[in-house]
């Protein structure tokens, strides 16, 4: 179980210049986009509560090594390899239409929040010399904001009511998933991860049991809508009309995602996301 780190990458200022450099180096509707936008905004209410927090320089290790999970996927697929299973099915489907984008912005949660999240605790409790119980007060604290994010990102991403009825059978899904939910699962592996630290052979069935289930839950979630509506149409989302944040240089070592097409706004806090199903049977990438 590697710690989540990469090249530069040393503090909550590297994460915030990484997420934006992948942010600029891929189209906006783009899954792995959406997703990278979310997480961006978490990252930076983090960094400006850091103060906040009982243990700041626990939460802003944990904040490192989180992230750092996440980036290593990124690198991973820049380089052609294949990230882990929980990360799969969001980068394989990151192209295709007929996802909507709210789906790959939950997918990329439960990706990160069920399956990194655990073992980023786990990585900072033994960097730290800490028990996970003196995490746990702040860990919770988190939830706050990322309730909040996640109710924007619904807000901002879930079709509107002249389309729930077509697409219910998607909208029943993904209401099933919360980030509450996710993070009490997620210390329940926290715990489960930590009494097993004295048994690495054990630590590493469970962290790949968790991979593998985490990454069956994400292709669930990622399930096409042209599946259930080929001629179905949802409508297209637009971003809040704000100015984006400034792009910073990427990290020494961060892959280039190659730049994104002419006229292609990156304004707001997701992306311009535009759900619209193939209609002539056909998926991007495939």
């Amino acid at each position: 179980m590697p710690a989540g780190s990469t090249d530069g990458v040393r503090g909550i200022d590297d994460v915030v210049r990484r997420l934006r450099a992948i942010a600029a180096g891929l189209p906006p509707n783009d899954g792995v986009a959406v997703f990278n936008r979310m997480y961006l905004t978490v990252t930076e209410g983090v960094r400006t509560g850091l103060g906040g927090f009982a243990d700041p320089a626990a939460v802003a290790e944990l904040d490192v090594l989180f992230a750092g999970r996440y980036l290593l996927a990124v690198d991973a697929v820049a380089a052609g390899r294949r990230p882990p299973a929980c990360w799969r099915p969001l980068f394989e489907q990151r192209a295709d239409p007929e996802v909507h984008p709210l789906q790959f912005a939950l997918a990329g949660m439960n990706a990160h929040i069920q399956h990194d999240l655990p073992l980023a605790v786990v990585d900072t409790c033994r960097r730290l010399g800490r028990e996970p119980e003196q995490l746990e007060d702040d860990y919770h604290r988190i939830n706050g904001l990322l309730a909040e994010v996640e109710t924007a990102v619904r807000e901002q991403l879930m079709p509107g009511p002249d389309v729930l009825e077509r697409l219910e059978p998607m909208t029943h899904r993904i209401g099933a998933w919360s980030v509450g939910t996710a993070r009490v699962a997620a210390w329940g592996s926290v715990r489960l991860l930590w009494g097993l630290r004295g048994q690495p052979a054990a630590a590493r069935a469970c962290a790949a049991a968790l991979d593998g289930a985490v990454g069956l839950l994400g292709r669930a979630l990622l399930l096409p809508l042209g599946l259930l509506d080929p001629v179905a149409e949802a409508p297209v989302v637009e971003a809040p009309a704000a100015e984006a944040p400034a792009v910073g240089a990427p990290a020494v070592g961060a892959p280039s995602l190659g730049p994104p097409p002419a006229g292609t706004p990156v304004a707001g806090l997701l992306p311009v996301a535009r759900s619209r199903p193939a209609t002539d049977g056909t998926r991007a990438g495939r």
